[in-house]
């Protein structure tokens, strides 16, 4: 088995990625996880279970954000060698924090069981908050987001994604030892509890109606990523946003990501009046994507609002590396990839709700939505979220229905509704519960309309955030720890 453990592992992790959108298969998302504890828990050693760690995390992470490759590639203009090889290196950086998890349970001398339904869950989610965490972080492909539609996401509100992560995990760390004969009877009646749990507190309406219902469209132009900042396709994109602008009367109006491919000092201004007095006629306001600056060296990813409210702005906090700012020393990788406007400067992490349209919207821009902690610094204030990208970068790829994903989460953690305005897609209206409402097909142009509400209050997760769920695993680790001592 020595032999082909890196290649069992390798092709487990390629086997979670349909767990995830679009295909949202489930139960592989306990399959893999079992199967990986079982080669865990069999390996001769530390180093081998770290080993077998990094092989699961490559299958997973090279089929998984494949789509990397296509965003450096085709639309960023790197040749297809470098992308390749730059793919492999972030796949192999994400890789290593499973390696990291599996090396370290090797080392807890505690029955097999235990190992596997406490041990390997609290390292697993521990090992997911590093990786969101560090070097700016990347939350992708999280165990708990693939649960999104399974009881176990009733934990969600409870203790947000990580909580969810740890209780799949021991989910599949009981499927492993109903499969080996360990306790058998006793983790099948876990199993079944666990899911009796997270149904019931599924159940529980953590927040309540603020206000009345509104009427909220979201516009997809559809512009091609190559065409984006085409000067020549320019007008035409403006137009585009115009005119289905124009033909709203929804009193909540939402572009997306830098949907005017420009400055919004240099944008015509009788243009932007056009937007506005859109908004103003259905008594409302509307939400632009665009880029704004205070000097010709600081400029930002925002969101500007215009209608009947004052105009109010968001700047993007969490920024993409090498996409949005060159971190100190990769100058010259920027000098290889052809991204417009490729070194932003953060906006405030203190930013507050958007008053529009008598809501209070959290917004956030591309994939600020993937870090449930940071969407919680306008919470609980915000009665709303906003996501506004331009996901044009991943072509037709995996990434919009895994972004639409993760949105969802955000959806369940907060007890808001979530709206998504792409550029190419997906653009959907997500309830409060994390069921899509409404959606428009990827890649068409169009105007996605809806009836959306408000809520306010707190749901335990957006009080307390990600601590509580990261101690408990904490504290398991401690527990465990003694008991190798002892």
């Amino acid at each position: 088995m020595s032999r082909w453990r890196p290649l069992v592992a390798f092709l487990a992790g390629a086997a979670m990625v349909p767990a995830y959108a679009p295909l949202e298969w489930f139960p592989l998302a306990l399959a893999a996880p079992a199967l990986l504890i079982h080669l865990w828990l069999t390996a001769p050693g530390p180093r081998a279970a770290g080993w077998t760690g990094f092989a699961f995390g490559m299958g997973m992470f090279l089929v998984g954000v494949s789509w990397v490759y296509i965003s450096l590639h085709r639309f960023g203009a790197m040749p297809a060698p470098l992308a390749a090889f730059a793919t492999f290196a972030f796949s192999a950086i994400l890789a290593s924090y499973l390696a990291l998890a599996g090396a370290l349970q090797a080392k807890f001398r505690v029955p097999p069981a235990v190992r596997a339904v406490f041990v390997i869950p609290a390292l697993w989610t521990l090992a997911e908050w590093l990786r969101a965490t560090l070097f700016t972080g990347f939350p992708w492909l999280s165990l708990g987001t693939a649960a999104i539609d399974t009881p176990l996401a009733g934990f969600a509100p409870m203790g947000g994604v990580y909580a969810v992560s740890f209780v799949a995990a021991a989910a599949a760390g009981l499927l492993w030892c109903m499969a080996l004969g360990q306790a058998r009877w006793a983790a099948a009646a876990a199993f079944a509890l666990l899911g009796l749990a997270g149904a019931a507190v599924r159940g529980v309406e953590w927040t309540t109606p603020a206000g009345t219902p509104l009427t909220a469209s979201l516009l997809q132009g559809n512009v091609p990523q190559d065409l984006k900042f085409d000067p020549a396709r320019y007008a035409r994109t403006l137009e585009t946003y115009a005119r289905l602008a124009e033909s709203s009367r929804a009193r909540l109006i939402v572009l997306p990501e830098t949907a005017v491919p420009r400055m919004l000092d240099s944008v015509d201004p009788t243009y932007l009046g056009r937007l506005q007095a859109a908004a103003k006629r259905n008594g409302g306001d509307l939400l632009l994507g665009v880029p704004t600056r205070t000097t010709p060296r600081e400029y930002y990813n925002s969101v500007v609002s215009l209608g009947s409210s004052p105009q109010q702005s968001y700047h993007k906090v969490h920024l993409v590396p090498f996409g949005e700012f060159v971190p100190p020393g990769f100058g010259w990788i920027v000098r290889v990839l052809s991204i417009p406007l490729a070194d932003f400067s953060r906006g405030a992490a203190d930013q507050r709700p958007l008053a529009v349209a008598d809501q209070r919207v959290a917004a956030n821009i591309c994939y600020e939505d993937a870090y449930g902690g940071e969407i919680l610094r306008q919470l609980p204030e915000a009665t709303l979220l906003a996501n506004l990208s331009n996901v044009a970068w991943f072509g037709d790829s995996l990434a919009p229905a895994q972004h639409l994903q993760i949105a969802r989460a955000r959806a369940l953690e907060t007890g808001r509704m979530h709206l998504t305005a792409t550029n190419t897609g997906i653009t959907a209206v997500v309830g409060r519960d994390g069921t899509v409402l409404a959606r428009l097909a990827p890649f068409t142009e169009g105007r996605l309309d809806a009836t959306v509400q408000g809520y306010a209050g707190a749901t335990p997760y957006v009080r307390f955030g990600d601590w509580p769920a990261l101690a408990a695993c904490a504290l398991l680790l401690l527990v465990a720890g003694a008991w190798r001592r002892r």
